[in-house]
């Protein structure tokens, strides 16, 4: 029975040559594998100011270590340059195809692909090994392409991939899965890959890691996440949201939403025609709700009803679900293109661009969906005929056409999803300090700070943002579901990674100078699994992808507060205090080991085992930032 990955298919689509290569032991042990892994091709590979949409660019589909083999839903990562921001991208989905997935790559932890089809092809992977296929299914949406090929595992990319929308996601089990954010999808429809087919099905899980799996998915059922998760999956998040004052809706013009009951958990448990199964073994914790619509079923995540709902004025639950439905099957991402739509509705109403959309007229927001997926204007609304190929691009690329840089805010040139934190100063340093751009998933102070006691510290908000992004990459890097990993792997999964005798345990957990240093511990026996290196593990990682962003040129401006955040809401809402933000953020840097311009030191790459790694390319800072003036004046 295999019991570790250790290789990678590479594909290069412009010669469709196909190989197999073993993926150094030092690199599976310092950086696991999903977002870890992923990142080391990426800086390994590409040079600096690689264009995103060119055929030197990477895209690669990666699992982790234990795929298959872990409790909840199977995960892949999709890793690669982002052409919305130009930085680094790590995108994450589940359901079948990741699965199958795990499956067909054998003992392969991932397919690195790069080149560019002279004509649309699709990727058929099975036993270890691929195939380049051309494909007639350009064109297809995601729900069309999934039905192609009903005995696999399919992610394609819809009409908003083909044309390389900005945001443009890669959509799995026909549209009901998304590698959302910062524009893998845009990746992909470049490089004329319309899908990556997994044939096998999913791996068989020995019969002890089948035991412990059993185990922690009935441990995660009893926890109060799994609870929450059970009775209402995320679709409760804008219910929370707005009760905890940190619901942006309307284009951030207000916080809170009146029709917050008519779009949350309750309005979808009334409609849903069931709940999203998993596989028998894999979790007792059910996924999302199932809604029929006229297009078809969607199964709307708790994006939905923030951005497309509550972020658009749209208070009936049927109609957020329809959009959801239609950003499902074009291929693109429900945050990215709901803040495009406000943005559109927010410069028309300043007369910034031509767009008779307003907040709460669905059926408009569907015509400019569309629009922005097919990169044209559409016959029945009467808008600036530039915007929708402008807003293809992402909100800052509409901004640099037509004005408007105030209105809806981005990081990184991602909009940020819908959880304000003029109510919540650690969320803003969590979405300014990510590293693909404003996300809510690298650290969720969203979910702890609005209730926490009113004097907590800076430095327990700099704390918790550190530690959980740290923790992230190494979950990430293991691509474990994200609730169950966070609920069940207190130890960050060291046990299950001795299990299988992984070297990032197993070599005691420390990056060593070169693989002869590895036998003098092997041969003292085999440690207890240590949670610290592994907390060492995902500082590692979230630092490399510092690395990498420095390389294209981000520092500590890319880290900023956008401006919309900075003034009050429409509501009273108070703007974040910028002053107070930049103490923030030079206390998150000093607890780094950063520089003043917000990148690492030679000391903190020398630590972390990236000395040998960085290249010449790369900017450092040359001495850690001093924040006790900070610390200070705040304690």
């Amino acid at each position: 029975m295999r019991r570790n990955r250790t290789r990678v298919i590479r594909v290069d689509l412009s010669t469709r040559e196909t190989t197999s290569e073993r993926v150094p032991r030092d690199w599976r042990r310092d950086f696991v594998g999903g977002k870890g892994i992923g990142a080391r091709y990426l800086y390994e590979e590409l040079s600096p100011g690689t264009d995103p949409t060119g055929p030197e660019n990477l895209l690669a589909f990666l699992v982790g270590p234990l795929a298959g083999f872990l409790p909840g839903e199977t995960r892949y990562a999709a890793v690669t340059k982002s052409p919305l921001t130009g930085g680094f991208l790590d995108s994450y989905a589940g359901g079948d195809f990741a699965v199958r997935l795990a499956g067909s790559l054998d003992d392969c932890i991932g397919l690195l692909v790069t080149g560019t089809a002279d004509r649309p092809v699709r990727i058929e992977v099975e036993g270890g090994r691929a195939r380049v296929k051309p494909t007639d299914a350009w064109g297809d949406d995601a729900a069309e392409t999934a039905e192609r090929f009903p005995d696999a595992g399919v992610a394609c990319v819809g009409p908003a991939g083909e044309r390389e929308a900005a945001y443009a996601t890669i959509a799995s089990d026909g549209g009901d899965h998304h590698a959302g954010r910062g524009g893998a999808g845009a990746v992909m429809g470049a490089k004329r890959l319309k899908a990556v087919v997994a044939r096998d099905p999913p791996p068989a899980v020995p019969d002890d890691l089948a035991a412990r799996r059993d185990r922690d998915a009935e441990t995660y059922g009893r926890r109060p996440t799994g609870e929450w998760q059970a009775a209402g999956e995320t679709i409760e998040t804008v219910d929370y949201a707005d009760e905890v004052g940190i619901l942006a809706a309307e284009g951030w013009t207000e916080t809170g939403f009146d029709g917050v009951d008519d779009i949350g958990v309750e309005a979808a448990a009334e409609r849903a025609a069931g709940r999203e199964g998993v596989r028998e073994g894999d979790s007792a914790v059910p996924g999302g709700f199932r809604i029929d619509t006229s297009d078809g079923e969607v199964v709307p995540r708790g994006a939905a009803p923030i951005t497309l709902g509550a972020g658009l004025g749209i208070d009936d639950f049927d109609r957020v679900a329809e959009l959801c439905g239609v950003c499902d099957r074009l291929g693109l991402d429900v945050i990215g293109a709901g803040s495009a739509v406000a943005w559109a509705i927010r410069a028309g109403r300043a007369g910034v661009v031509d767009c008779p959309v307003d907040f709460g007229d669905a059926a408009g927001a569907e015509h400019l969906l569309k629009a922005i997926a097919a990169r044209d204007p559409p016959a029945d609304l009467d808008v600036d005929p530039d915007l929708p190929d402008a807003l293809a691009d992402g909100v800052d690329a509409a901004v640099a056409q037509f004005g408007g840089d105030a209105l809806v805010p981005t990081v990184k040139s991602m909009a940020l999803p819908g959880f304000d934190p003029r109510a919540a100063v650690g969320v803003a340093l969590a979405y300014a300090t990510s590293d693909r751009g404003a996300c809510h998933r690298r650290a969720r102070p969203q979910e702890r700070e609005p209730l926490a006691r009113p004097d907590r510290s800076l430095a327990d908000r700099v704390r918790d943002v550190v530690g959980e992004q740290n923790a992230r990459s190494v979950l990430w890097s293991l691509v474990v579901d994200d609730f169950v990993g966070e609920a069940v792997c207190a130890d960050l999964g060291a046990e299950w990674l001795a299990a299988i005798e992984h070297p990032a345990v197993d070599d005691c957990g420390g990056p060593h100078r070169d693989e002869s240093e590895r036998g003098d511990a092997r041969d003292a026996g085999r440690p207890d699994p240590s949670p610290a290196a592994l907390a060492t593990t995902g500082e590692r990682i979230w630092t490399l992808t510092r690395l990498f962003n420095a390389r294209e040129g981000f520092d500590r401006a890319d880290d900023a507060l956008p401006e919309p955040l900075r003034t009050d809401a429409a509501d009273g809402t108070p703007g974040v205090d910028v002053d107070a933000f930049d103490r923030l953020l030079d206390r998150y840097y000093a607890a780094r080991g950063w520089g003043e311009r917000g990148l690492p030191t030679p000391e903190t790459a020398e630590r972390l085992g990236l000395a040998r790694v960085v290249d010449d390319a790369t900017p450092l800072d040359d001495s850690p930032i001093d924040s006790a003036p900070a610390a200070d004046a705040d304690d």
